[in-house]
């Protein structure tokens, strides 16, 4: 089961939120939030509040479904940082000129997912099914090996002969 969320047109840099972002990735969702906690970046904190929404959404999502969801199995199965518009602003400057300042945002994109443990039924309807699997693609590559290889093009010099 996998549950997703979303904070868009984030005030902050993609750089400096993908920095941040880089600290989580692929870890387990309890031990993303403590490393979001006490990272000492700004923009720690608006992605610790997208990973515990994530967090939530995948409880209600379990809970609709009548599933079974223990927190401690969640991990941050999809981060990324897109980049959103830039807001753009003048500074006045000596002699009348003036100075264009971008104020950047973004798009920071949570997934967490479920890790599947492995019960003993589990694992035997996993034996069970892998011999069907290896006997299918065995199958398929046979008619491809019968496939003739393309007649080489003659050149212009022996066509003209």
């Amino acid at each position: 089961m996998e549950a997703k969320a979303k904070a868009r047109f984030v005030r902050v840099t993609p750089q400096k939120a993908r920095r941040v972002v880089d600290l989580i990735r692929g870890k387990q969702a309890g031990e993303a939030v403590a490393v979001l906690k006490f990272a000492p970046q700004a923009a720690g904190e608006t992605v610790l509040k997208v990973v515990e929404s994530a967090i939530a959404n995948a409880r209600e999502t379990a809970k609709r479904s009548n599933e079974r969801l223990d927190e401690a199995d969640l991990y941050i199965s999809e981060v990324f940082v897109d980049e959103g518009p830039t807001l753009k602003r003048f500074r006045p400057r000596a002699q009348g000129r003036a100075y264009r300042i971008r104020k950047r945002t973004c798009h920071i994109t949570v997934a967490v997912e479920a890790v599947q443990v492995a019960t003993p039924a589990r694992k035997a309807a996993a034996k069970k099914a892998a011999p069907a699997k290896k006997a299918a693609p065995a199958a398929e590559t046979a008619p491809a090996a019968e496939v003739a290889p393309a007649a080489e093009p003659k050149s212009k010099t022996e066509g003209a002969e």
